[in-house]
């Protein structure tokens, strides 16, 4: 049966779990092509709920992390582009904790292995947390949240063996790879010594989706979040990260703890690019697509201000295991662009965390806002919260009708009209940026990308080696024919 299947024998088409078809299973439901993700969407809030609940208690991803408290520090106000408070006084000292982590590997896994590395930060402002979750690398493998389930069983655990793709199983990771040609940018950063990082001291950081900033007038604009390390950018090569993987596979959480109990300080300075919301669609590339980085010659860096950690953990379990972050945390002044993979992305992570944790984890201390939290929700398991009297409703005068809501700003005036679809955005290109990025690399950062790419691919079959060719090529066919030569493979 099974082999019948497998050979094609027997056309099977995907269903929902109540055995509806499924016609498109690549797009999310949005607003017109490009318009925000709608809630309606249940093909996508079923296949992310199941996804998010597929392991308990290790997290589904960024299972393996370390983290650091410390403060961050504005340079000057940011008042002409956005009213978020802690990014006001060059004075205050907003205090956050950050957690470093690799993306694929379990709890027991290896620091240097090749990877994406997470990097959240929990700012704790006066006006409640805001969580900037981003990774070390500016783009990622797919630009729509729906994707996401299918992208991570890739390159985790077969469900056969449980071997994961990015150890040995190499043909389940290249096989999706190959398929989905948006990674192909996101493959060029990751197999260049960038995804084997020497320190998490020595990382850019970035927060990949775009953002919108918001002004007290009600002024909106685009941002893209960078974090430039103070120490600069250092990266191991792939020997050498095999050999550490070997030798002291918690590599990167010791050099951190380490560095921060010799009494160093961990600098980054946060940097942004701004975008008119008004030239959005003049660019010559989709600048809310997770997969494109904005040119920094049109967009430049703006310096924003430091962020310094200064503070190892007390408890492991209690601070970096118990830490939870969610691009949904947000503050005034800081809202959502149509970003189709933040829209999904704002669901999915507090959604793993109420069921990792539960539906109280916001009450653990190092998740919990340093500022007053006033509401109407009670109960749910580990309910540790204070409560008195018979209220429990909004509105009410029992209680003098508070909490009541708070006094409205000057609001962003936002406009949402279109047809309801599934569609992929049209105006993309999967290997332009791919072919810059190969492009920009010194000689010797090429060779090395070239040299990753081989040894990887080596492992896996031909067809898929085929495609994986195909895409470089297009991307750039130099590349493409450095990586076909060095496998021996003859191009048709």
């Amino acid at each position: 049966m099974e082999e019948d299947l497998v050979k094609g024998k027997k056309e099977r088409y995907l269903t929902t779990n109540q055995g509806a078809p499924i016609t498109d299973d690549q797009n999310s439901m949005t607003v017109g092509e490009r318009g925000p993700v709608l809630l309606q969407d249940v093909q996508f809030i079923e296949k992310m709920a199941h996804f998010d609940r597929e392991r308990i208690p290790e997290r589904v991803v960024h299972a393996k992390g370390a983290g650091a408290h410390g403060y961050f520090q504005v340079y000057r106000s940011m008042a002409p582009y956005t009213k978020a408070k802690f990014l006001q006084d060059p004075d205050k000292k907003t205090p956050i904790f950050v957690r470093f982590s690799t993306v694929t590997g379990g709890r027991g896994s290896a620091d240097t292995v090749r990877d994406p590395r997470g990097f959240a930060v929990k700012f704790y402002t006066e006006e409640g947390n805001y969580d900037l979750v981003g990774n070390n690398l500016p783009v990622f493998f797919i630009r729509d949240a729906i994707k996401f389930p299918d992208m991570v069983h890739a390159f985790k655990g077969a469900p056969d063996s449980n071997i994961p793709s990015a150890s040995s199983a190499h043909n389940r990771f290249w096989d999706f790879i190959s398929l989905t040609p948006e990674s192909t940018h996101m493959i060029t950063w990751l197999f260049s010594d960038r995804g084997t990082p020497r320190s998490y001291r020595m990382q850019e950081g970035f927060g990949v989706n775009t953002y919108v900033w918001v002004n007290a007038e009600g002024k909106a604009v685009y941002v893209k979040y960078h974090w430039k390390p103070k120490l600069g950018v250092h990266n191991l090569d792939r020997h050498e990260a095999a050999r550490l993987a070997g030798d002291d596979p918690d590599y990167l959480a010791r050099d951190l703890w380490d560095a921060i109990a010799r009494g160093e300080e961990v600098v980054y300075e946060l940097n942004v690019q701004l975008m008119d919301i008004a030239d959005e669609l003049e660019q010559n590339f989709d600048p809310l697509d997770a997969t494109k980085t904005w040119p920094e010659d049109k967009f430049p860096l703006m310096p924003v201000g430091t962020m310094v950690l200064n503070r190892n953990p007390e408890n492991f379990f209690a601070e970096v295991e118990q830490a939870a972050f969610c691009p949904a945390s947000i503050v005034p002044g800081i809202e959502f662009s149509d970003d189709k993979l933040l829209q999904g992305r704002t669901f999915s992570y507090n959604d793993t965390q109420r069921y990792r944790l539960g539906a109280n984890y916001l009450q653990l201390p190092i998740n919990r806002p340093r500022v007053p939290v006033n509401n109407n929700q009670r109960d749910g398991a580990m309910q540790s919260g204070k409560f008195s009297g018979p209220v429990n409703y909004e509105p009410n005068s029992l209680a003098g009708g508070m909490p009541m809501e708070a006094p409205a700003g000057t609001a962003r005036v936002y406009h949402v009209e279109g047809e309801v679809t599934r569609r992929k955005i049209s105006k993309t290109d999967d290997f332009d940026q791919a072919g810059e990025r190969f492009r920009s690399l010194s000689k010797m950062d090429q060779e090395h990308l070239v040299d990753n790419l081989i040894a990887d691919l080596m492992h896996i079959d031909k067809p898929i080696q085929q495609r994986v060719i195909g895409n470089l090529t297009k991307a750039d066919p130099t590349l493409g024919q450095s990586v076909a030569e060095g496998l021996k493979f003859e191009m048709k």
